[in-house]
């Protein structure tokens, strides 16, 4: 009896050694190592751009130096051309983590974010420079945390250049000639701009665009001259006006939810490829545009540059789209505004 007592003692003892030990190692397994775990993970990137443009050549850049840098923990596979989603329903995906990552214009964000219309102020940039002087003196960062209100992480600011008007109906020299015209608009101000001189505005998603030229739904179009080269819109129109009027933007931006399963070390490593593909945008940005314009006049686009002397005009008539940015963002607009002009 007294051996049988002794032995459920131990018994006793060793279950309680035992679930102690398991109370201690379950917590010790839930705690992640510094820096997080580097397990393996695959992130979707979509784009509504073709698989041929600069910037989405740029997202295969980033692709490889984040596995790179990663240790090839880091998988980002990239969907272009609106294989997943297109440019009007991508913003929503990537706030409600159906998407991981996406690469959209500024223009889309602003039905979320009004302030990003900024980039869409008609003649506010005065060149390529002045543009990532202003996102990199505190545009880049007021108009981030907005987004990051929204659930939205953004790491790249990526150059498109500048946008131009083309038609299929006349060559367009001055304000005056919009007149009667119907032009498709990509964003709330960018359809401003293109009613202040004159035209309607038809808002449709870009891949749409080709068709409704062909289908005479609309007569023209404002977009940069690599989109234009890359979605053949010289099959289908055949003038082309550069104004350089808005720079819009495109923002690789990440759903947080996505970002917040990365690892420590992942995390940097994203943000160092980023880092080094935004840089290397800026310094093609340029060089890309012009070298669009030149495909587009070989593939016969009549091709008219508005001189400098004859601005003017244009900004007159478009400034009263300055006035209801700034009425419709309130303080934050005013603040965007001056810090563009005084770079």
């Amino acid at each position: 009896m007294k051996k049988r007592k002794m032995m459920a003692a131990a018994m006793m003892a060793a279950a309680m050694v035992t679930a102690m030990a398991g109370c201690g190692g379950s917590g010790d397994k839930a705690k992640p190592a510094a820096g997080g775990a580097d397990q393996k993970v695959e992130l979707k990137l979509a784009a509504a751009l073709p698989t041929s443009h600069p910037l989405v050549q740029a997202m295969e850049q980033l692709k490889t130096k984040t596995a790179e840098k990663s240790g090839g923990t880091v998988n980002i596979s990239i969907y272009p051309a609106g294989q997943l989603f297109n440019d009007k329903n991508m913003n929503d995906a990537l706030i409600s983590g159906g998407i991981d990552m996406g690469l959209n214009t500024v223009g889309r964000w602003a039905s979320i974010v009004p302030a990003m219309d900024v980039f869409d102020v008609p003649f506010l940039f005065p060149g390529y420079e002045k543009v990532d002087q202003a996102i990199d003196n505190g545009l880049g960062e007021k108009l981030g945390a907005e987004l990051e209100k929204k659930g939205v992480r953004p790491l790249i600011w990526a150059d498109y250049g500048f946008v131009q008007f083309s038609n299929n109906g006349k060559l367009i020299t001055k304000p005056a000639d919009f007149d009667g015209m119907k032009i498709r608009g990509y964003s709330k101000f960018s359809s401003e701009t293109i009613k202040a001189l004159g035209a309607s505005s038809v808002t449709m998603g870009a891949s749409e665009v080709y068709m409704g030229i062909q289908r005479g739904t609309i007569d023209g179009q404002t977009s940069g001259t690599t989109a234009m080269r890359d979605r053949k819109m010289y099959e289908v129109m055949k003038y082309l006006t550069i104004t350089n009027h808005a720079s819009p933007e495109f923002i690789v931006a990440m759903s947080q939810k996505s970002y917040d399963k990365l690892s420590d070390n992942q995390k940097k490593a994203l943000n160092e490829a980023c880092k080094e593909v935004q840089d290397s945008i800026r310094a093609n940005a340029k060089a890309e545009d012009l070298k669009a314009l030149d495909d587009l006049k070989a593939k016969g686009m009549e091709v008219y540059i508005v001189p400098e002397e004859e601005l003017p005009a244009w900004r007159d008539a478009t400034r009263p789209v300055w006035d209801q940015f700034i009425e419709e963002t309130g303080d934050l607009g005013k603040e965007l505004i001056d810090i563009c002009t005084k770079q």
